[in-house]
């Protein structure tokens, strides 16, 4: 596969069908999710010296993670964020480890006043 098949199919990969799923109906409601998309692609070709040979390669990769949905009732439409537990989870494991070494410091600090 060429560089510039690669780049093609990552750009085909890339739509809004990768960022909006399928609609959901049920009982008079529309459920449209949404993912965050990220896509890379690269390649390059090289020639060797005399008869050496030539070479080429490329690829590409795609992330992806769900952002929220769309929820249609009749005429109205509510955005409903996706929560990511594991991001929240880190968050607060950031925090708690700032808030001990902040509280450490000044421990010492007043430990040492009093001496």
């Amino acid at each position: 596969m060429k560089s510039g098949d690669v780049i093609a199919e990552a750009e085909r990969a890339l739509g809004a069908k990768r960022v909006f799923g399928e609609p959901y109906v049920k009982n008079g409601i529309t459920v449209i999710t949404a993912a965050s998309v990220v896509i890379g692609a690269g390649g390059g070709t090289g020639e060797g010296p005399g008869d050496q040979g030539t070479g080429s390669g490329s690829g590409y990769g795609m992330i992806a993670r769900p952002v929220g949905a769309f929820v249609i009732r009749g005429e109205e439409v509510d955005w409903r964020p996706a929560v990511d537990v594991n991001r929240a989870i880190l968050g607060g494991q950031i925090v708690a480890a700032i808030a001990f070494l902040t509280l450490r410091a000044v421990v010492g600090i007043l430990a040492r006043r009093k001496r």
